[in-house]
């Protein structure tokens, strides 16, 4: 019944290239737009042998973030229209997946995605599709990434490829190659373009400023990050929600960005001048505190970049 729902009340995507028909209910929430820049589109799920199989193009690459205010409504609901879609316009399908399928937890975060909370991105409810278009006009590449919380459905929308509004022929058109690589996650990036990342997938022990035992791929990469920049600083800064005093969140907020901060140097051998750790408490949220999905969005520990050369 929702999927027939999209499927009446469209509205277009404001893109260069390929035009997609979102829901009337959908919210653009981010947009990034990057004139010239590569792109690894994953064309496998996540191994733990040989990383995954990707596609990297050069040309325009444009991502968006949409929320559909649809409580209730799945990843497929969502992305089969659009499949649906760009197949019509000419797009082959290289490659789908369910979360566990891909790969789960490792394919999230070793694929590019907007920030949170313009996206969210469930780790028990995701679907990808990666799609190929070769014309006259060159190669085009769309990826699509749907996910959910209980009151709302999101998409994310990467395209890369030429920009229309200055064609080129067919033979200067960007390149695309296969190659099997193991992705190493956007975390470099976000840090030099952004100057921040969130560490997403940190865990600590329930009402505790401890870091779980576990191994976290977002350290792996912060420790690989730092031992290859080694001029780099950098702050790990805790957040919470707004449940509790002021006084108390700054001070369990900080504690936690200590515990990861002990942890890279212990477990990664990262030397503390490159490192300090602070908390904020409640005072800078990415969502609202009003609902379960923004506080656990709002319980976080980033990373920002110190440095200013």
């Amino acid at each position: 019944m929702i999927r027939n729902a999209f499927l009446l009340l469209l509205m277009p995507i404001q893109a260069t290239a390929v035009t997609l028909d979102m829901p009337s209910n959908a919210t653009l929430s981010d947009e990034t737009v990057q004139a010239l820049q590569s792109y690894d589109m994953p064309t496998s799920g996540w191994s733990s042998d040989s990383g995954m199989e990707v596609l990297t193009a050069t040309g325009e690459v444009r991502m968006q973030a949409w929320r559909i205010d649809a409580p209730g409504v799945t990843p497929l609901q969502l992305l089969a229209p659009l499949q649906d879609q760009l197949v019509a316009d000419g797009f082959e399908v290289l490659f789908s997946c369910t979360d566990d399928a891909c790969g789960g937890f490792d394919f999230r975060f070793e694929t590019p995605i907007l920030p949170a909370p313009a996206m969210h991105v469930d780790l028990g409810d995701y679907r990808y599709l990666a799609t190929r278009k070769t014309g006259d006009d060159g190669v085009e590449l769309v990826s699509l990434f749907a996910s959910r919380t209980t009151s709302a459905g999101f998409v994310q929308v990467t395209r890369v490829g030429q920009a229309r509004a200055n064609p080129v022929a067919a033979a200067d058109a960007p390149a695309v190659r296969a190659v099997a690589a193991t992705i190493t996650g956007n975390l470099a990036q976000e840090l030099e373009t952004r100057g921040r990342f969130v560490l997403a997938d940190l865990a600590f022990q329930t009402g505790s400023a401890q870091l779980g035992d576990a191994t976290f791929a977002s350290l792996q990469d912060l420790a690989d990050y730092l031992v290859a920049n080694p001029q780099r600083t950098v702050a790990l800064v805790g957040h919470t929600d707004s449940v509790g005093s002021l006084d108390g969140n700054i001070a369990l907020s900080k504690r936690r960005a200590g515990s990861v901060l002990e942890r890279l140097v212990t477990a990664y051998d990262i030397p503390r001048r490159q490192l300090e750790a602070e908390g904020m408490g409640y005072l800078s949220p990415l969502d609202t505190n009003l609902t379960d999905d923004g506080r656990d969005a709002n319980r976080r520990v980033e990373v920002i970049i110190t440095s200013t050369e």
